[in-house]
């Protein structure tokens, strides 16, 4: 398991708060014979020596525990993942003296996360000029491009991120649209973020940006503010629980993912 690596110590955290407009508790919901915490934090900790779940609600806290990991209260009122984050790394390394230098936010409803990819997006830290990091994956021909609930990625020749969209991006001029895929290669964002610690406290002081406010994406205000993102490439798809029907098609895909 990762825990030093490039010379970082790697830390997971999994925010996972109870509140959600389109599925309230999604964390403690049932796949199989676990809750979906417990298979996320379990995924994770096959890569990561050090994995703590961050949350606001005490059910969520209790049920982590109950199953042997460790976990962190953390404030109600953050608006993102990555801030809820910060809090934890700071409760982890001021209050419990942990040496942390790169934190893996782990999507806490994302209970089929390969530890491959986890060390995949660690790898972009073999580059030390890297703060940031997230995965990307090659859109195929079943993904629909126009979903705004799958963000869009575009990237230089580096492989750093030059902007994320819910729309098809970049458009295609003179072209049908039936014919984009064909002619271009479009990328999917992966919801799984690395930081350098020192970057992490700089990006959660940023006021929300124009673009980060017209996309609800966030990482568009760290881009519009001039950090860089490495982006890594994972040939493995994930399933994001954002609704009940996922949870529905997540038990019928259980076998499939193990």
């Amino acid at each position: 398991m990762m825990k030093t690596l490039y010379g970082y110590q790697f830390a997971g955290i999994i925010p996972a708060r109870y509140s959600s407009s389109r599925f309230p508790g999604k964390p403690l919901a049932i796949i199989g014979d676990r809750t979906m915490i417990q298979r996320v934090y379990e995924q994770a900790s096959r890569s990561l020596d050090i994995v703590y779940v961050a949350t606001d609600n005490t059910a969520i806290y209790e049920t982590v525990i109950r199953f042997g990991g460790r976990a962190l209260m953390t404030s109600p009122d953050h608006q993102s993942g990555t801030d809820r984050c910060a809090e934890a790394v700071n409760i982890l390394t001021t209050e419990k003296g942990l040496k942390i230098d790169v934190v893996v936010n782990i999507q806490g409803d994302e209970p089929f996360i390969r530890p491959e990819q986890i060390e995949l997006l660690a790898s972009c830290f073999s580059d030390k000029s890297v703060g940031l990091a997230t995965l990307v994956r090659k859109a195929g021909p079943e993904d629909d491009i126009t979903n705004p609930n799958h963000p869009k990625v575009i990237m230089d020749i580096s492989g750093n991120a030059i902007y994320f969209s819910r729309a098809a991006i970049p458009y295609i001029r003179n072209a049908e649209f039936s014919q984009w895929t064909t002619m271009h290669t479009y990328y999917l964002h992966i919801g799984l973020y690395a930081y350098k610690t020192s970057i992490l406290s700089r990006i959660t002081s940023l006021p929300q940006s124009l673009l980060e406010k017209s996309e609800s994406l966030e990482q568009n205000r760290w881009v519009e503010n001039g950090f860089k993102i490495r982006t890594a490439v994972t040939e493995w798809e994930s399933l994001c629980i954002d609704t009940p029907d996922d949870l529905i098609l997540a038990n019928k895909l259980l076998n499939d993912f193990k």
